[in-house]
């Protein structure tokens, strides 16, 4: 028998957390359509369960990504199904610093859609914090800085490709 490609078993183990995921909120859903006295008990098997993939996304690292399988999406599921818990709260506020600074490496590595995605995701959880508005506009600056250089290496491309056909045409 052949192993998988050991560049493959991340992903997998992540789809397999997602997959996890979707069957027990699709149990706590039925669950809930068969005792609807008992509706709260089958959101609480959801934040449960969103949690524990929220703190392992942590202890692995996965902050604010890759997309679907970080730590402020499933704590911002959690405020979803319960926009009172303070544990999801709690740890949106803790783990901003850190968020903040990925948004800003990916920014630096030009990694632009990235981090814009990053961006929206903390803004979700914070919409009202300063530094995201900051970012922002690095992330805006760092945008026009990539169109401009873009339009600086098309407009050289075309001069070499004109002095090309000039002496060309001059023979």
């Amino acid at each position: 028998m052949r192993l998988p490609d050991p560049s493959l078993r991340r992903p997998l183990r992540w789809s397999i957390a997602t997959l996890s995921l979707l069957v027990g909120l699709a149990g706590c859903s039925r669950h809930e359509a068969a005792t609807p006295d008992a509706s709260t008990g089958g959101d609480q098997d959801g934040v449960g369960i969103l949690l524990n993939l929220a703190d392992q996304a942590l202890a692995e690292h996965r902050l604010v990504a890759p997309a679907g399988a970080n730590a402020y999406e499933f704590y911002l599921s959690v405020l979803e199904l319960d926009p009172a818990n303070a544990v999801a709260r709690q740890h949106l506020g803790e783990q901003m610093p850190d968020a903040m600074a990925a948004v800003e490496q990916a920014i630096n590595a030009r990694q632009l859609d990235e981090a814009e995605r990053e961006l929206r995701l903390l803004r979700e959880a914070d919409s009202d914090n300063f530094t995201l508005s900051l970012l922002a506009g690095k992330l805006d600056a760092q945008r026009m800085i990539v169109v401009r250089e873009d339009e600086a290496r098309a407009a050289a491309i075309r001069a070499k490709a004109e002095a090309a056909e000039e002496a060309a045409a001059a023979r």
